[in-house]
């Protein structure tokens, strides 16, 4: 298998994530509709990949993301920053102070407890980077002049409104036209697509972006919801995937996207709200591979809360 990268002397940045990054407000121990104070923290579920490369990995990494122009949009882009992802790329768009025009997308989020589920409660409509066009950010110019050699997106950022489906597939034509590798997580949301077509609209842009993608990321749910593949064998509530049922199905849809070179998902099972088996499956040339299983990790103590927020 060879994803043929660009060569790291021709590009100014090793990769780019197309997302929104929202502000992140997190109770602490307690409960969303009593707290009096919250931590501020950034996160998306594009832009925590090229957070992740950076800090993990050293990589020089960029965020392709719109923020309304005002005192929240800046406090944003010092977060991206203090996590050492470069800013030129982000979009201004003007506002007229109360967020008619456009605004920054918020996002509570307080932490669950034995069996007790974490609670998300996100407010994101009418945000900049749902508005922002292909012509916003220049692709051309970004992954022509610049060069990039990987472009993360998601599932995400395509269901934030009919602009954002143009405008990633666009993003994702770009990158091929230069040879950039593009990932992309189909991670499928029906509350976010309902507003612009529901599962008919996920499938026709994500069938689209799907041509022009390298890695694609998705569970069994994604890909039945988002690409139209059923998987032969899986018990009806998904506590199980039958691993030769999920082999089958990416068989077929590498045939269909034969562009496709890996195709991965990670395989949780919920123990309760902090303690979850976690392990990988990972398709490449034909043959599945899988990682350990890690049994019992205790997910809050161990991932800040920037790593938990898509």
């Amino acid at each position: 298998m060879e994803l043929n990268l660009r060569l790291r002397k021709e590009c100014r940045f090793d990769a780019v994530s197309l997302g929104e990054v929202m502000l992140r407000l997190d109770p602490g121990e307690g409960r969303i509709r009593t707290a009096r104070s919250f931590r501020a923290w950034e996160g998306g579920g594009e832009y925590n990949v090229i957070r992740g490369l950076h800090k993990c990995f050293g990589l020089n990494t960029a965020v392709l993301t719109a923020f309304a122009d005002n005192e929240v949009g800046k406090l944003m882009r010092d977060f991206i920053e203090q996590g050492g992802v470069n800013t030129d790329l982000i979009y201004w768009k003007k506002t007229d102070g109360i967020g008619r025009i456009c605004r920054n997308g918020i996002n509570f989020t307080e932490r669950g407890f034995g069996i007790r589920g974490a609670v998300g409660c996100s407010d994101r409509a009418n945000t900049a980077i749902s508005q922002a066009t292909p012509e916003d950010f220049d692709f051309e110019y970004i992954f022509g002049t610049l060069g990039v050699r990987w472009l993360h997106t998601g599932g995400i950022y395509a269901a934030l409104s009919e602009q954002s489906c143009e405008t990633v597939i666009a993003a994702c034509k770009a990158a091929k036209k230069y040879g950039t590798v593009v990932s992309y997580d189909l991670n499928y949301r029906p509350s976010m697509w309902s507003a612009i077509g529901g599962l008919d609209k996920a499938r026709e842009v994500n069938r689209e972006v799907a041509k022009y993608v390298d890695v694609m990321i998705g569970n069994e749910e994604d890909f039945t919801a988002c690409l139209g593949f059923e998987i032969e064998g899986n018990d009806e509530n998904l506590k199980e995937l039958n691993l030769d049922g999920y082999k089958k199905m990416i068989g077929k849809a590498a045939e269909t996207y034969p562009n496709f070179k890996v195709v991965a998902t990670t395989l949780r099972t919920v123990k309760t709200a902090t303690v979850n088996d976690w392990k990988a499956i990972c398709w490449a040339d034909g043959e599945i591979y899988q990682s350990k299983e890690y049994n019992g990790l205790e997910i809050l103590d161990r991932l800040p809360p920037v790593w938990s927020m898509g």
